[in-house]
């Protein structure tokens, strides 16, 4: 059982990752952002609900505007 669990979750990585390949830079850093948030809010409300959905929502707006400081040109 345990290798039909590791071999789901490798196909499951590997689909998402590929999802990500037509996404622009600001899209890929709130979808990190969003994914960061949600499992930062998870931790710190103790997996409540709210929690997770507030801190994806907040990572991602922050990780959507990462990306207007690192890409300036100097």
């Amino acid at each position: 059982m345990t290798y039909v669990k590791r071999y789901l979750g490798i196909t499951l990585l590997a689909i998402a990752l590929t999802g990500c390949a037509g996404m622009s830079n600001r899209q890929k850093n709130a979808a990190v952002g969003a994914g960061v948030g949600g499992v930062a809010g998870a931790v710190l409300t103790g997996g409540s609900a709210w929690g997770t959905v507030g801190g994806a929502a907040i990572g991602g707006v922050i990780g959507h505007g990462v990306d207007g400081l690192s890409s300036k040109k100097k």
